[in-house]
């Protein structure tokens, strides 16, 4: 998860979005709706990540950040297709693959989550 906030925070300050009409490079802070759903994304994850006494909880949370993470690559993909030159312009910038890793991250971790959840109701049964 801690790697999900690193991408997160890359996206915002690092990672290149695309470039607007004038050929400037766009960083995730300078869209509105980037910026607004990578902080919200970090935020939750941290929040999660300090979770660690109630896994329930911290499985919920991690799945609203996957259900952002989808908003924002659905955004991405509708960006792309709506720029000129569709989806062959080569402009678009590292920055719309964030997502996809961000959701396989989460997703690994909800796995791990459960499989700890499961272990702890198992030796449960035992006593």
């Amino acid at each position: 998860m801690s790697v999900t906030v690193l991408l997160g925070l890359c996206l915002l300050f690092v990672f290149q979005i695309g470039k607007d009409e004038n050929g400037l490079i766009l960083l995730g802070k300078d869209s509105g709706v980037v910026f607004f759903e990578s902080i919200l994304t970090v935020l939750i994850v941290v929040v999660a990540i300090f979770q660690y006494k109630n896994r329930q909880n911290q499985f919920v949370l991690n799945r609203v950040a996957i259900l952002i993470q989808f908003f924002l690559l659905g955004f991405f993909v509708y960006r792309a297709l709506s720029m000129p030159g569709g989806e062959f312009s080569s402009e678009k910038g590292i920055g719309a693959f964030v997502p996809i890793v961000s959701i396989v991250l989460l997703a690994l971790a909800n796995r791990a989550i459960k499989k700890d959840e499961d272990l702890v109701k198992s030796v449960d049964r035992i006593r």
